[in-house]
């Protein structure tokens, strides 16, 4: 029998999630669109719009995988909110850089640090109640029992992702720095992908295995 159901809940998370994804994309894309203007191609009231609907047809997506493998039920939920926290990292830093006047150095990296505290705990919420949530937790007082001892081993697995994301960012911005012309907020956002994307892979591992292991 198939552990996961695609439930009217998990369709409109999957639409909040879209919604507030596609508003923190228009945001990035605006500020970073001042020094590369090729960005907005697309109008961007489109992104608010699409996104929620891309979000849903993914999950929708993923049901369907699932019911020959049930870990794609998961993973597409875990991709959808490591979307959610890669633009909200995104988003917070580019408000940080917008509203200093500053991309690089020692003050970047705290941006960074900052932004990606912000994305962890939109993580940790939405991977804690939605994408490992068990459909078969005994009851809600167990389950706040062992949040505490859940919460410290979440903040060791966080904050190794921490060091790991923030080290590869600063690596990147502050030790390569910009190449071919590009310039230093186009530059600081590819450092915050590329760190990213490695701290999910962190993330996912940590979290699967070690936190919200069933």
């Amino acid at each position: 029998m198939n552990q996961f159901k695609l439930t009217k809940k998990d369709a409109l998370v999957s639409l909040i999630i879209g919604e507030a994804a596609g508003w923190l994309l228009l945001i990035v894309i605006k500020s970073l669109s001042q020094s590369a203007s090729q960005l907005e191609v697309i109008p961007l009231w489109i992104w608010p719009v699409f996104f929620p609907f891309f979000c849903l047809f993914w999950l929708i997506f993923a049901f369907a995988l699932a019911k020959k493998f049930k870990v794609f039920y998961q993973l597409g939920k875990f991709v959808l909110v490591g979307g959610l926290n890669f633009l909200v990292d995104l988003g917070v830093l580019n408000l940080l850089i917008f509203l200093s006047g500053i991309a690089a150095g020692w003050y970047f990296s705290l941006f960074k640090a900052v932004s990606f505290s912000v994305a962890v705990i939109n993580s940790y919420l939405f991977n804690k109640f939605w994408t490992f949530k068990s459909p078969d937790a005994v009851s809600d007082k167990e389950t706040v029992k062992g949040m505490g001892k859940e919460f410290l081993g979440f903040l060791v697995i966080t904050l190794v992702g921490l060091g790991i994301n923030n080290l590869t960012a600063s690596l990147i911005v502050n030790w390569i720095g910009p190449q071919w012309n590009i310039s230093p907020e186009l530059w600081a956002n590819i450092g915050a992908m590329v760190a990213s994307a490695v701290g999910l892979i962190w993330n996912f591992l940590g979290y699967k295995f070690f936190i919200f292991k069933k």
